[in-house]
């Protein structure tokens, strides 16, 4: 008898809010468990909902959501390990809501989600 084959994997983000402050960058942290190469996978932050596209990896292909060009991007060296944390730079309150990381390949995917919130500097 084979053992049974698990051919999936895990995306983990924190589970507590994020907080960032108006024009400050931050790092919206996901990565795959157990540590793969997330290199060859499609990487899709997206916010609300799926078509509302914030950054997209696609086997190395960047496409960047409209509202997000120019500050938006993934750490390549990283996604070797498995990284497939997202940098946000010069945050807008705009910015502010739930964004999901969805990680898939051509027989598994997830797609957790967070909550970032976004403060205005006193």
């Amino acid at each position: 008898m084979y053992p049974e084959q698990n051919v999936g994997f895990k995306v983990l983000v924190p589970l507590a809010p994020v907080v960032s402050i108006v024009g400050h960058d931050i790092i919206l942290l996901c990565h795959l468990s157990p540590e793969m190469s997330a290199a060859s996978k499609e990487i899709r932050w997206f916010k609300e909902s799926f078509t509302n596209l914030v950054f997209l990896w696609d086997s190395g292909k960047v496409t960047e959501g409209k509202a997000y060009e120019g500050r938006v991007t993934l750490f390549p060296q990283e996604l070797e390990r498995g990284n497939v944390s997202l940098l946000l730079r010069d945050v807008r309150i705009s910015d502010e809501g739930q964004y999901s990381c969805h990680v898939s390949d051509a027989s598994w995917y997830e797609e957790p989600s967070m909550n970032l919130l976004v403060m205005s500097e006193s």
